[in-house]
Parts: structure tokens; sequence; C-alpha cells
């Protein structure tokens, strides 16, 4: 059985191309093309609506609706339907917001005929095409994200180090919502002396109010 496809694409001869190209490949049929977002969502979500796609290929620089924007109103109402963004954009924050919106799968329209078919069929069985060079970005990016993440790691355990426990204690009671006297009263302390740890902290930590605090330590 052949893999239906549905594109949304506003330049119409590029459109008119990749339907041809992905209807001659034998595996693929083009059942519906659009050149705009808001008659493929009309299409979609008409309740006579019988041809519904395994997969749509959407461009992001749509006139009105961005493609990204319409993934994520489709794909709640077409579970079953994998996204392929296809398009010109390979900057980091199209390609988060296109995954994060529910594509599974990015092209630039650079790709070759041939490997457009193959990232079809392999999104189909469950695969995650995506062009290698922004497959390569999308890498950098999550390790820039954790040598962050290791070094905000690092240094909240550094400025854990320098509170007493009793201090760090404090902090922690105040960033799961006890109020002043619930602490006191928790650890058998006086208001005055809780006061008097946090303030301590406040400058052993170099911040200025528990908001600054909290988001150092935890």
């Amino acid at each position: 059985m052949k893999i239906k496809i549905a594109v949304i694409e506003d330049i119409e001869d590029l459109r008119n191309d990749l339907v041809e190209i992905l209807n001659m490949s034998g595996q693929i049929t083009c059942i519906a093309d659009f050149s705009n977002a808001e008659d493929a969502i009309d299409s979609f979500t008409a309740v006579d609506c019988e041809l519904i796609p395994d997969v749509v290929i959407m461009d992001i620089g749509l006139p009105e609706i961005s493609g990204n924007q319409a993934v994520r109103l489709l794909k709640p109402l077409m579970p079953a339907t994998q996204f392929m963004i296809f398009t010109v954009y390979d900057d980091d924050d199209k390609v988060w917001d296109a995954l994060n919106a529910g594509a599974m799968g990015y092209l630039l329209k650079t790709t070759a005929p041939d490997k457009i078919i193959e990232a079809i069929i392999e999104l189909h069985e469950g695969g995650s095409p995506i062009t290698p060079s922004v497959a390569r970005k999308l890498v950098k990016v999550f390790q820039q994200k954790q040598e962050e993440e290791q070094i905000k790691k690092t240094e909240n355990q550094t400025s854990q180090n320098t509170l007493s426990p009793r201090e760090f204690e404090v902090l922690k009671l105040i960033s799961e919502g006890f109020l002043y006297k619930e602490i006191a009263e928790k650890l058998f302390i006086s208001i005055g002396t809780v006061k008097q740890h946090i303030h301590k902290s406040y400058q052993k930590l170099h911040v200025n109010n528990k908001v600054e605090a909290i988001n150092k330590l935890f």
C-alpha cells in the first residue's frame, strides 16, 4: 500500500515539482496539496473528510499561519499522521520550535529528490529523518545545554557548600513555600533566628532576596 501524502507549500512551482516527484516514486501517492495552512486545516478538519494523509510535508514560511503553528494545531487532531517540515530555514530556534510543535522530520529544500523519498519512507516507518547539517546543529545545541546545566549544577553545589547545614535547611524550606513562623516551629527555633540564618545566607550567596537565593541553589 502506498504512503498517502499531503503537501503544504505556498510556492506553486515547488509544490507541483514536489507532488510530481512523490507520485513518480512508486511508493508514495499525493492525495492533496495546498498553498496555505488555512485551506489544509479546513480540509483535514471537515466533518466529511475521508482522506487523512499518513504524512504531511509542511513548509514553515507560509503566508498566514506558519508551518510550525499549523503542525501545533493539527497534530492533536491527527495523531496518526506524521509531519515533515520542508523548509529553507536551518536556524536553531525554528528547528526546536518545529520539533516542539510535533514534527518528527525536518528537511531542507536543498535535499535531493531520492533523499526526500527515503526520508518520507523512514518517517512513515517510525523514524525521525533530519537533514544532516540540521542534525549536527541540534547535537551542538544539546551538548551546549548539557554543558550549561553541568556548570549550573557545579555552581549550585559550590553555593550549597558555602552555607551551614541549618542555613541550607532554612532556604530549602523557604523554597518549598513555608513561612518564617512555620519554619521556626518546624526547626524549634525563633523567628528571629530564622531571619538571621536567611540574612547570613544572602551574604554568603551574594544575593539580595529569596528568589535569587533559591534560583542559585535549586
